[in-house]
């Protein structure tokens, strides 16, 4: 019997996401992806699986809701079987001084940066320790979509990149907890990509300046094609120019 690697991954709607999924469908990858908005959720998933002829499984789920993020985990279960790589890719931002943060804008990039990634790694890790037991030799991947601003502050996006700096921590501590078992995670950190959550910046930063989403999802597949004796803690991607480590 064929075992079809699977993935599940949030924020697939759009964006990095919907790359992300797209082209793991192209490498034979069955796939969950789970965003806010069934609609655009569905018409994603449709377009994919036009593409690609590969299975794939939209559910609607808000980030900030626990008791989604475990039907989440048991829907992808319960239709795959198992998980191959869990892609955490929904999240949130707030563009502000840290003097004028919110209590609201606090709350929320918590939830979706940081409190929903931490739900969905502990909620998906027997699905993936059992997949890395079955197959020693690439073990099983979580991938994060960190930020550069996690790595090298950012005036403007305090709360943002703290959040993203506690969730390139956490796959390091996930890695060295689960690594001996064959399940390692990765963050990747990049500047500023060309996405609807970006928009904001074009008054400044032309969209060609940005990086492409096609760049960020090569980095997916590749950490997802390494060996479970491979652990990459964070890829930091800089866009071109004369300031490397800024956003």
């Amino acid at each position: 019997m064929t075992v079809v690697r699977s993935a599940l991954v949030t924020g697939g709607s759009r964006g990095i996401g919907a790359e992300v999924a797209r082209r793991l469908a192209g490498e034979g990858y069955a796939v969950t992806i789970a965003a806010r908005t069934a609609e655009t959720l569905e018409q994603t998933a449709q377009e994919i699986h036009g593409e690609t002829g590969a299975q794939i499984h939209p559910f609607a789920a808000n980030m900030a809701e626990q008791a989604r993020i475990t039907e989440l985990v048991d829907a992808h279960a319960e239709r795959f079987g198992g998980l191959d790589l869990l892609v955490l890719n929904a999240g949130t931002g707030s563009v502000g001084t840290v003097a004028e943060l919110t209590a609201k804008a606090r709350d929320r990039m918590l939830d979706v940066n940081f409190r929903a990634p931490l739900a969905l790694i502990q909620a998906a890790l027997p699905l993936l320790r059992s997949r890395a037991e079955a197959d020693p030799r690439r073990g099983a991947k979580i991938v994060a979509l960190a930020s550069i601003t996690g790595v090298a502050g950012e005036a403007g996006l305090a709360l943002y990149g703290a959040t993203k700096a506690a969730l390139i921590s956490l796959c390091e501590t996930v890695s060295l907890e689960e690594s001996a078992r064959g399940v390692s995670a990765t963050a990747i950190s990049p500047g500023y990509v060309d996405t609807d959550m970006t928009a904001w910046k074009h008054g400044e930063l032309e969209p060609s300046a940005m990086l492409p989403t096609a760049d960020i999802a090569e980095m997916v597949l590749a950490v997802s094609r390494l060996s479970a004796r491979a652990v990459v803690p964070n890829i930091v991607i800089s866009r071109s120019g004369d300031q490397l480590w800024r956003a």
